[in-house]
């Protein structure tokens, strides 16, 4: 398996698939022919050489955590640009059928049959496909209502009577979702036998040792930001963001019906928060993170034994050490506290940049516009919940290529970035 195998040509591919967005629109029919062409070449080699063994190396390979994430930043990106084709109901089947035939293949393999027939994560693959289904109905009335008001024609939702009686119209319908539902459960506990597990031992913890399902984002973003941050701040910042978002945009357009169109970069935004950094962390944490909580391929075994992941630096020691060759600032040279405000203020340089300096250069550039229409509360507002949703995906990759574990770490004041 050697056409599309070495890292640089992936490496090398999504940078080109970047730069051609500033052009996509004219570029459009070259990169539809590059989507069909790439994975038909690689499943024509795989048939021709027979070499199946390879492919599952490949797969494991390019499932890796960052370029797993960068697959599906790509992909989140193609889907909003060209949602008029792909929510197709043909095309869109296709893609269904696509997935589905790949997912039952791969059931033969014994590695990944064994993670996918786990009791517990029945309910993740059953996700994956409701919430691909939820994006596509979503996206394909978004696609007719704006056909249909570049044509002049009203809206799907125009003139729709949504009075529904609460007897006995809504009580017959929750009193029918109800029986259904019950029945569902009852009919699942009898096939899965999923039994409580014995009491936790400190002793013997289970490896690797996860949070359910519905916790497992948290749990992966542990790895790479300090409880305080993975645990309160980040998770409060999604509830208040969520509450603020009504007064912070304001704009009347795409109000009450499904539209694209008219704004793209609330929906990206939305779509970029809840499935790349949601649920793509669960899938994460459920398929791909083994004992030890290493990655692993979906076609590997769960070795116990692999070696531990490399350790982790942090800025300062990348600009001492490394850049100037010095030992990181101790103590005895410069006394409390501020052997740790030298020692940490290359990092305490970058994310004071990052959070005061970027909202400036963007209200000055591409951001004008929007500055000048929101005003400064709520353009700040909107700039600390964008940058602490971007910070997630950049201090994840940094991790990923670099190791790097964080930016500021003043371990003394418990406080590490």
């Amino acid at each position: 398996m050697n056409l599309l195998a070495p890292p640089q040509f992936f490496w090398v591919g999504s940078l080109a698939f970047f730069a051609l967005l500033g052009g996509l629109k004219r570029r459009a029919a070259l990169i539809k022919r590059l989507l069909l062409l790439v994975p038909g070449l690689i499943v024509l080699e795989t048939i021709l050489v027979g070499d199946w063994e390879g492919a599952r190396d490949y797969v494991n390979w390019l499932l890796g955590p960052d370029r797993l994430f960068l697959l599906s930043v790509m992909v989140l990106v193609l889907a909003l640009v060209w949602y008029r084709e792909w929510t197709r109901p043909p095309v869109a089947l296709a893609i269904l059928g696509l997935f589905t035939f790949g997912y039952v293949l791969s059931m033969f393999d014994a590695n990944f049959r064994l993670i996918i027939k786990k009791p517990d994560n029945v309910p993740i693959t059953m996700m994956i496909y409701f919430v691909g289904f939820f994006v596509w109905l979503g996206l394909r009335r978004a696609a007719i209502n704006d056909q249909r008001t570049e044509k002049g024609q009203p809206l799907v939702e125009a003139g729709a009577d949504d009075k529904v009686l609460v007897w006995p119209d809504l009580v017959y319908t929750e009193l029918i979702c109800l029986v259904l539902c019950t029945v569902g459960l009852v009919l699942w506990g009898i096939v899965l036998k999923a039994p409580l597990e014995q009491p936790a031992n400190p002793a013997g913890p289970p490896n690797p040792s996860k949070a359910p399902w519905y916790f497992l984002g948290l749990q992966e973003l542990l790895v790479y930001f300090d409880p305080w941050i993975a645990g309160v701040l980040l998770p409060g910042l999604i509830i208040l963001g969520l509450m603020a978002l009504p007064y912070i945009d304001t704009n009347p357009r795409g109000n009450g019906y499904f539209t694209l169109k008219e704004r793209p970069f609330a929906i990206f935004m939305y779509f970029f928060g809840f499935v790349v950094l949601w649920v793509i962390l669960i899938v994460f944490g459920t398929f791909l993170r083994g004992p030890n909580w290493n990655f692993f391929g979906p076609y590997e075994y769960w070795d116990p034994h692999r070696p531990a992941a490399l350790l982790n630096i942090n800025v300062s020691d990348v600009f001492w050490v490394k850049l100037l060759g010095m030992s990181l600032p101790s103590r005895e040279q410069f006394g409390e506290p501020w052997f740790y405000l030298i020692r940490e203020a290359p990092g305490l340089a970058l994310v004071g940049a990052y959070f005061f300096l970027t909202p400036y250069v963007l209200m000055k550039t591409v951001c004008r516009e929007m500055y000048a229409r929101m005003g400064f509360a709520r353009y700040s507002v909107l700039m600390i919940l964008l940058l602490w949703t971007l910070l997630v995906p950049i201090k994840m990759v940094l991790r990923w290529l670099f190791n790097l574990k964080y930016f500021v770490s003043i371990t003394e004041l418990f406080f590490n970035i």
